[in-house]
C-alpha cells in the first residue's frame, strides 16, 4: 500500500503550484484573475472585518504603454537585438524625441524619408536608417520567412522606464493589475474566520491564500525591476548598450530575497518598454560578463576596422579595462561575425 501524503505536504506543493502559474502570468491574465478574487462575496466581508486591507497606489505610478497592440515575440528578434551595439541609432531616437519619433516613423502617415528628416530636424540618410531598423523589427516575419507553425509565445510588457531628472523610475501599465496593494492582518483573520459557519471557513482560507499568492508575485515583481533599474541605471539613462553591467540572476534574488527558480520563472516572459520607446524583455538586463565582453569586442572591431587584434586588444584594455589575450580577441572577433583586418 502506497503511504499517503500528508495534509501539510499536499497544502504547501499546491501553494508552490499557485505561485509558480502566478508568476508565469501574463499581466491581462493577472488582472482578470484579481477581478475574479475581489468579485467574491466573502471579500468585501474581509475587508470590512480588516483581515485584508487593500491599499491604492498612487495614480502617478501609471503611464500609457506606447506600442498598446503590439506584440514582443520570443522567438522572434525584437527591437531590442536590433540596436544591441548601435547605441548611435539609441542616440538618435533620443535627439528626435518620443512623441515625435512615434508621430513620423511609427504611424502610417505615408511619409518619405525627406520628410520625415525635415519634421525631426535630421538628415535624410538618418531618416532611411530608422526606417530600415524598424522594417526590418516589425515585418521579418513577413519578408524574411514563414510564420512559424505554431503560434509564437509573447512577451507581457508589464511597465515602462522614464526619466525624471535623468534617474530611470518605473511606471505601470495595467491598472487593473497594480492599482492595489493587500495588506494582511492574522489575528483579525483568524477572527474573521473563526466566527463563520464551518462550511465557509475553508473557502476564506482558499480565497486568503490566493490573495497573499497575488500579492507576492506583485511584490516579487516590483523588487525584481526596482533592482534591475538601480544596476542597469547608466544604461537605462544614457542608452548606450556599452554601460550595460554584467547582472545573473542569482544576484538579483539574493537581493530581493526569492529563490533563483522564482526569478527565472517571474522573468522568463516580461518585458519593460525603455525611456526612448521601444520594448525589451527582462533577460536583457541579466547580460553575463562574456556576453558584454564579446559585444564590446565587436563593436571596438566595427568602429575601428584598420586595428588589428593587437591594437584592439589595446584599445579595449585602455577605454573598457579589458584585459584579453590577443587570442582571445581574434576569437571573440570571429564569433560575433567581425573578421580580422582585411576581411572586414
Amino acid at each position: 500500500m502506497r503511504p499517503g501524503i500528508s495534509l501539510k505536504v499536499r497544502t504547501a506543493v499546491y501553494g508552490r503550484m499557485q505561485l509558480a502559474r502566478l508568476l508565469e502570468m501574463r499581466e491581462e491574465d493577472f488582472a482578470r484573475l484579481l477581478s475574479g478574487l475581489e468579485a467574491d462575496p466573502l471579500f468585501p466581508k474581509l475587508v470590512s472585518a480588516g483581515a485584508v486591507a487593500p491599499a491604492p497606489v498612487p495614480q502617478d505610478r501609471f503611464t500609457a504603454r506606447r506600442f498598446a497592440g503590439r506584440e514582443l515575440r520570443q522567438n522572434a528578434e525584437g527591437i531590442g537585438d536590433l540596436l544591441d551595439g548601435q547605441s548611435e541609432m539609441v542616440k538618435l531616437m533620443r535627439r528626435i524625441g518620443a512623441e515625435r519619433f512615434e508621430e513620423c516613423f511609427i504611424k502610417d502617415r505615408g511619409l518619405t524619408d525627406a520628410e520625415r528628416a525635415r519634421l525631426c530636424g535630421i538628415k535624410e540618410t538618418e531618416a532611411l536608417a530608422l526606417r530600415e531598423l524598424l522594417d526590418r523589427a516589425y515585418i521579418r516575419a513577413e519578408f524574411e520567412g514563414a510564420p512559424p507553425p505554431v503560434p509564437a509565445a509573447v512577451y507581457s510588457t508589464v511597465a515602462g522606464i522614464v526619466l525624471e531628472g535623468g534617474t530611470p523610475r518605473l511606471k505601470y501599465f495595467n491598472r487593473d493589475a497594480w492599482k492595489t496593494r493587500y495588506r494582511f492582518d492574522a489575528p483579525r483573520l483568524e477572527a474573521f474566520v473563526s466566527a463563520l459557519p464551518a462550511p465557509e471557513r475553508e473557502k476564506a482560507r482558499r480565497l486568503v491564500a490566493r490573495l497573499e499568492f497575488a500579492q507576492q508575485r506583485r511584490t516579487t515583481l516590483l523588487k525584481v525591476l526596482e533592482a534591475v533599474l538601480q544596476a542597469q541605471a547608466a544604461y537605462l539613462s544614457s542608452g548606450d548598450p556599452a554601460l550595460l553591467q554584467a547582472l545573473t540572476q542569482r544576484e538579483v534574488s539574493a537581493a530581493v530575497g526569492c529563490d533563483p527558480s522564482v526569478l527565472n520563472r517571474l522573468i522568463s516572459n516580461k518585458a519593460v518598454e525603455l525611456p526612448w520607446g521601444t520594448e525589451a524583455p527582462l533577460r536583457t538586463f541579466f547580460p553575463s560578463a562574456k556576453s558584454l565582453t564579446k559585444s564590446r569586442v565587436a563593436d571596438a572591431a566595427r568602429r575601428h576596422p584598420e586595428l588589428s587584434d593587437e591594437k584592439l586588444r589595446e584599445l579595449l584594455s585602455r577605454e573598457f579595462r579589458i584585459e584579453l589575450s590577443r587570442r582571445s580577441v581574434a576569437q571573440y572577433r570571429q564569433d560575433t561575425g567581425v573578421g580580422g583586418r582585411g576581411r572586414r
